[in-house]
């Protein structure tokens, strides 16, 4: 199975509204780029679904454009991203009993609350939103005699290009109740009911997993060797897209939401403000998710309107605005405030003024955020990347590095296909080391 160092890593990232795939050589230079758009989810009040059979066309669409754009035969190793939470049940052989259980589905508030009696605090099973909720919710359904697996997103798309069911990695089973620190799914799933055999084993991402299905090989022209590689959920892999690799490094996720991670030595945990852990390779990732963000912004402001104000921005003289952007009532974090109302007055006559004032008031959520990450244990930042949409801003950008007092670097990547690519690029590493 030996492999060169012109032998390309592909990533593929499925997101909630659309998919990509990127190949990358050993330096990480990019040799194809595709991106293919995915109908939404349905929704129903707290449901959420998709069907799995749009993955699969999308699935195959995306490998047809990728051969056209690189060899197939060029290719060694393919790693996933997913949506984390997004689970489905399928037989023996991978087939889905029903559609799958959006990320963001929260219609299993009964089994959320079965599972907060039992789960410890650090638990990242937590919510009606969590895989694990999402799991119990489904056992109670018609058919589950037949189910052999529980599967993320992820999973299900591993399967399909190499066959191989019943694993899975660490991050996308955080959600489904895993016990990273002590890497075993933990006896109080069996208090719940949760039936063994369902479960996958679990490996760290960038795990070799199976080599590539022979008919997808034939089809589209893969080695027979090419590399299944454990991948991740679809924000670590955005995380891993940055170049963010050391203790202290972080990154903030300035989209619809204010989302702030950093890399520590060790795992911290606060439920009651979001706060979550996930391994990172021999690192933990540390992250915590506010309500305020770009979402905010829109209500006032089109992306044309914000674009045209910044340049009349001034980030070396405050406003004075003693701003707290949210959407609606209620924040999550820095502040644990379900009842909290958005602070978003005087409102100035100058617009640019206005806008500023929003972004310093964000810029301080940002700071108080990794405050927070630092209190319970986790380092303060000693380099900050940004990424989503508020990240191409660069007055905003100027104005939260003299709040943070930190270096804003450039990201490596802005898309989280690159991040798994990286993925698939280490077991091709580590597979020439070997030969």
């Amino acid at each position: 199975m030996a492999q060169n160092y012109d032998t390309l890593a592909v990533g593929i990232d499925f997101g909630t509204s659309g998919c990509r795939a990127i190949a990358i050589d050993h330096t990480g230079t990019v040799h194809a780029e595709v991106t293919l758009p995915l109908p939404p989810p349905q929704r129903r009040g707290t449901e959420v679904e998709q069907s799995p059979a749009l993955w699969v066309t999308a699935l195959d669409t995306l490998l047809e454009e990728l051969v056209r754009a690189v060899p197939a035969a060029d290719i060694g190793a393919i790693a996933v991203d997913g949506t984390s939470g997004t689970v489905l049940l399928a037989d023996a052989s991978g087939t889905p009993l029903g559609p799958a259980l959006m990320y963001n589905d929260d219609r299993a508030s009964t089994e959320a609350a079965a599972i907060a009696a039992l789960a410890p605090r650090e638990s990242a099973a937590h919510g009606a939103a969590s895989g694990l909720a999402k799991l119990l919710w489904l056992l109670r359904r018609p058919g589950v005699v037949r189910a052999a697996h529980l599967l993320t997103q992820t999973d299900y798309l591993n399967g399909l290009l190499g066959g191989c069911w019943g694993v899975s990695d660490t991050n996308n089973c955080l959600k489904s109740g895993y016990d990273a620190r002590h890497k075993c799914w933990p006896e109080w799933l069996d208090r719940l009911g949760v039936p063994h055999h369902l479960l996958p084993r679990v490996v760290a991402p960038g795990t070799t997993l199976c080599t590539i299905r022979p008919n997808l090989a034939q089809r589209y022209g893969f080695r027979p060797t090419t590399l299944i590689v454990a991948g991740t959920t679809d924000s670590t892999a955005a995380f891993l897209a940055t170049g963010a690799t050391l203790p202290g490094e972080a990154v903030t996720s300035l989209g619809s939401t204010l989302v702030l991670k950093v890399l520590s030595e060790r795992p911290v945990y606060a439920p009651e403000y979001g706060v979550y852990s996930q391994p990172l390779g021999d690192l933990w990732l540390v992250g915590g998710s506010s309500n305020s963000g770009g979402a905010v912004l829109r209500q006032y402001f089109s992306d044309a309107q914000m674009a045209a104000l910044t340049p009349h921005l001034h980030p070396d003289r405050p406003t004075g605005l003693d701003y707290y952007p949210l959407p609606a009532r209620g924040e999550r974090f820095p502040l644990n405030a379900p009842s909290l109302q958005p602070r978003i007055t005087p409102r100035p006559a100058d617009n640019a003024v206005f806008f500023q004032g929003l972004l310093e008031g964000i810029a301080h959520i940002e700071q108080r955020g990794y405050g927070l990450l630092a209190q319970l244990g986790a380092p303060w930042p000693n380099s900050v990347r940004s990424v989503g949409g508020g990240a191409r801003n660069p007055v905003w950008t100027i104005l939260r590095g003299a709040r943070l007092g930190v270096p804003m670097l450039e990201v490596q990547h802005p898309q989280a296909a690159y991040g798994a690519a990286l993925l698939a690029q280490r077991a091709l590493t580590r597979l020439m080391e070997t030969d």
